[in-house]
């Protein structure tokens, strides 16, 4: 019963409410502090680290602007929690087009690198600075630190410096082909790849190889590794290792 009423205050929620209840908390989480655009104030005044809502656009209100150092760095399109998110994207880029608050022409009349949807449960981005790049789910919004990493980034120099860089000459012909695939997935802005290789092959040399490659260039800043403990393939449950008998 409860599960329905639920579902049913969930359904009623004005844009509005999505807004205050759902949206302004996860901008204020990464760091941004929610004001309410003011017409004829200057700029300067909303401060660093700004989501300025119902920001003036030449193409409408934009419901939240994203604003850092005298410049906007994202555009967030905001729907009630009832609706779909990727589809709205498109909303975003209409406004970031008509941005003329930010001198910057990002390619293809694009004035705000950083595009967002959400209904305050997903979250859907895209940086449209490069045409190969392609809307994504994201768990959270970034933080401004974040942002600005992402825009200060040079990605055609750190590319062209991976590929200047010299091939490892102690890799074997199959390892060096993963390390070409793996880079030209990267060039082509894929996000998910997988590099399968038999036991014995070389795996982690392959890889140490690759994770040196993209730090030296500049293409990766920070690399998680991880590996599976355990057996594996895992047991089926309720098994146990054979047991091992002693010499005697």
């Amino acid at each position: 019963m409860g599960t329905e009423e639920d579902s049913s205050q969930v359904s009623l929620e004005l844009e509005r409410q999505t807004r205050s209840q759902r949206i302004d908390p996860k901008l204020k989480a990464a760091g941004w502090h929610v004001v309410l655009f003011v017409s004829g104030k200057p700029f300067a005044d909303y401060g660093n680290q700004a989501a300025i809502t119902e920001f003036e656009t030449e193409a409408g209100p934009a419901d939240y602007a994203l604003w850092d150092h005298s410049e906007a760095l994202g555009v967030v399109e905001a729907k009630k929690v009832t609706l779909g998110r990727q589809g709205v994207l498109t909303q975003a880029e209409h406004y970031s087009r008509g941005f003329t608050a930010n001198p910057i022409d990002y390619g293809d009349g694009f004035r705000v690198p950083f595009l967002y949807s959400t209904n305050g449960e997903v979250i859907w981005f895209h940086d449209i600075r490069n045409s190969l790049n392609r809307s994504r789910r994201i768990s959270a919004f970034h933080t401004p630190a974040a942002l600005r990493e992402m825009l200060d980034r040079d990605s055609a120099a750190e590319l062209k410096a991976l590929e200047a860089l010299p091939a490892n000459p102690y890799l074997r012909p199959y390892q060096h082909e993963a390390n070409e695939g793996i880079e030209g997935a990267i060039r082509n802005r894929k996000r998910k790849m997988l590099v399968a290789m038999a036991t014995g092959t070389g795996k982690t040399v392959t890889l140490v190889n690759e994770v040196y490659r993209l730090m030296k260039s500049g293409v990766a800043r920070r690399v998680l590794s991880s590996s599976i403990a355990g057996p594996w393939p895992p047991r089926p449950s309720g098994r146990s290792p054979p047991s091992k008998r002693s010499r005697g």
